[in-house]
């Protein structure tokens, strides 16, 4: 189904086109993204497979630890002037 695409297209046609590609993104660009593409399925992969997590779980894993604020105390030397 994908190569309907492709279907009027042949090898020379695929190549040229590839060519320009690499010319306007650079060869290291296009290994980064396939990189990012496979990383990626890999992710969607895995996270499919895994049973998922209790929601409550999920949250408070996801909750960021939150300090209060310091008192202020007159004596200490006020740095934001």
């Amino acid at each position: 189904m994908p190569f309907l695409l492709f279907q009027g297209l042949g090898p020379t046609e695929l190549l040229i086109i590839f060519a320009i590609i690499v010319v306007l993104f650079g060869a290291s660009r296009i290994a980064d993204i396939g990189g990012a593409i496979g990383r990626a399925i890999r992710e969607f992969r895995r996270e499919v497979r895994e049973p998922e997590e209790p929601r409550a779980k999920v949250q408070e894993r996801e909750r960021p630890q939150v300090r209060g604020a310091e008192p202020y105390h007159e004596d200490r030397p006020d740095y934001r002037h």
